[in-house]
């Protein structure tokens, strides 16, 4: 299950990052992300990531994706959220699994800004492969497969 949504949620964040590098403020969820704003503020406008954004509010990361940073977040969108079974979502949301939903959610955290073009180019400098820690501690790995950018 985490493989499958840290699959979905890669592609959708490098997508999202695409979009990103394109635009002057780009488009996300039908709304336009300022650089003015943190995370949280640019993401409680997007209609695609209202899930993500009740899920940091319960896990009570507001606070800590509000401060300076720089994060990037590799944000699954409300159609990345679907694909998980039936009721994971429900479950992760309850109050005796905030530990577990903390660290799914920071899993996708990683420290300093990150676009497509910073992407690409270490995923071209480690031979197709470029490996991030995330701020949980985890590992998270961006590659190139068959020509496509997968996280």
């Amino acid at each position: 299950m985490k493989t499958k949504l840290l699959t979905l949620m890669g592609i959708m964040a490098l997508a999202a990052t695409a979009l990103v590098a394109m635009a002057k403020n780009p488009m996300v969820g039908g709304q336009e992300m300022f650089p003015t704003k943190n995370i949280v503020e640019n993401a409680v406008n997007s209609a695609d990531h209202t899930t993500l954004v009740a899920a940091v509010k319960a896990a009570g990361l507001v606070e800590t994706l509000e401060s300076a940073g720089p994060f990037t977040v590799f944000a699954p969108t409300n159609a990345a959220f679907s694909k998980l079974p039936a009721g994971a979502v429900d479950n992760l949301l309850k109050p005796e699994n905030l530990a577990t939903l903390k660290k799914v959610l920071t899993y996708h955290v990683v420290a300093g800004r990150w676009s497509a073009a910073d992407l690409k180019r270490k995923i071209k400098e480690g031979n197709g492969s470029f490996e991030f820690s995330t701020v949980e501690g985890g590992k998270l790995w961006a590659t190139l497969h068959m020509g496509k950018h997968i996280c």
